[in-house]
């Protein structure tokens, strides 16, 4: 079960469960498309692996399933 994590790794952006902006690695590292195609050039700073969109979970789920609200931010951004 994906975590759904709350927000951008880099920028810290708030990436709700139902934003079609969120993007993930292979380990759910999660950052907005913003940085993952801007900053990061695509590839995971912390796996190396590369991005996909991350799915949206349907709002009906989400009751039983809810999102995490555990926020991972890289202290110093990823610059």
């Amino acid at each position: 079960m994906l975590e759904l994590r709350p927000g951008c790794e880099c920028c810290d952006r708030d990436l709700p469960p139902d934003c079609a902006d969120a993007m993930i690695c292979t380990f759910e590292c999660t950052f907005c498309s913003d940085c993952a195609q801007g900053v990061l050039k695509g590839c995971c700073p912390n796996c190396g692996g590369n991005f996909t969109r991350r799915p949206i979970r349907p709002v009906e789920k989400l009751a039983r399933y809810p999102a995490s609200t555990r926020r991972v931010v890289k202290q110093a951004g990823c610059a």
